[in-house]
């Protein structure tokens, strides 16, 4: 009965059907499947990315998945590192949809090299793409929501926006960067309480991301992705994305065991995770050395995290879910005080599979 009456306060997904979504970074990996499912609930969609023939198949295949037309899904070439060219796409979701609600900030591309071998501008070129493209971006967009006064800012950041970790110090400082910025950008907002400013910050997730990763100069890339199969689903990466958007979550942290448990360790008890990350940091290394991409790590029980005004935490099999009743209460004092917490086994109840 707990886990029913607490169920109200955790909206669907089915929340987005209708609303127009800006999806950039769609031509593939959570983006793409992002684009997916957002189809299938009805959402009306831009799709961008540089690969217009990839958005194109896209399309095609969200067409085919759902019952949206022709002219619900508008394909819109974008390079997030021309600046120039934001204002144009943003106007021109606008002059076809007429508003803008939500923007998906996905576009960028992670890293796997060493600080002493990388070219410095191979760092310059991290900072264009993930950073100052997606602030440039939003910068045009948040004009029209605070025009409207309400819209979703919805940032695809990464666990790698709250840890360290070899391999990746130009993708790490340039997911902090969106961290700060966005975390910053919300006290700015407080005069529209109906524009919502999200971070959304995956773990490792099922993708061909590796193959389009920044080496140690910008002509080199890494064709073998490695295993994934230890890695979380795309699908389910999305589905979880989806629901926190829908309930207006602040910041959630998406990831299985071990990444989550080492976000934690950072968060919370960071001379532990230092100590781990030295460790863990060297076998990476060495591996990366070796030509191994992708390294498996033992799993543990899934686990997703809304953190720190999210809606459920749920950790494992058997878990605790707490949800906040935040979204029910009118009074802006209360909405991050009141908790009701449910004890359950099993977080399917809470968040779909």
């Amino acid at each position: 009965m707990a886990s029913r009456n607490a169920i109200r306060f955790l909206l669907p997904e089915h929340e987005l059907r209708g609303k127009v979504v800006w999806v950039t970074g769609a031509s593939s990996g959570i983006g793409e499947e992002l684009s997916y499912q957002l189809a299938k609930l009805g959402a009306l969609l831009a799709i961008s990315a540089r690969r217009e023939d990839e958005l194109q198949r896209v399309k095609k295949k969200c067409l085919q998945i759902s019952s949206l037309s022709e002219n619900d899904i508008l394909v819109l070439r974008l390079d997030l590192t021309d600046r120039s060219s934001h204002e144009a796409a943003t106007n021109s979701v606008l002059k076809h949809f007429g508003k803008i609600d939500v923007l998906v900030n996905n576009g960028g591309r992670s890293q796997r090299s060493l600080f002493v071998d990388t070219n410095l501008d191979v760092y310059n070129a991290i900072i264009e793409l993930n950073y100052l493209g997606t602030i440039s971006l939003t910068k045009h967009v948040l004009n029209h929501m605070i025009q409207r006064k309400k819209g979703k800012i919805v940032t695809v950041s990464s666990v790698m926006g709250i840890m360290g970790a070899p391999l990746a110090t130009g993708y790490c400082a340039s997911k902090h960067a969106l961290q700060g910025f966005f975390n910053s950008l919300r006290t700015e907002l407080t005069d529209y309480p109906e524009i919502s400013v999200i971070q959304i910050c995956p773990g490792p997730v099922q993708s061909q991301i590796i193959q389009n990763v920044f080496t140690e100069n910008l002509a080199k890339s890494i064709e073998n992705s490695g295993d994934q199969s230890h890695k979380m689903p795309t699908d389910r990466c999305a589905r979880l994305t989806l629901v926190s958007v829908a309930n207006d979550v602040q910041e959630a942290w998406i990831s299985d065991h071990p990444y989550l448990a080492v976000c934690y360790l950072w968060q919370y008890a960071p001379t532990w995770a230092w100590w781990l990350m030295n460790r863990m940091g060297k076998r990476r290394i060495q591996n990366f050395k070796s030509g191994i991409v992708s390294v498996q790590c033992v799993p543990l029980p899934a686990a997703c995290l809304f953190h720190p005004a999210g809606v459920v935490f749920c950790c494992g099999n058997v878990g605790i879910a707490l949800l906040l009743t935040h979204t029910q209460s009118s009074v802006p004092f209360l909405q991050c005080s009141l908790v009701d917490a449910i004890y359950s086994f099993g977080t399917k109840k809470y968040l779909p599979s």
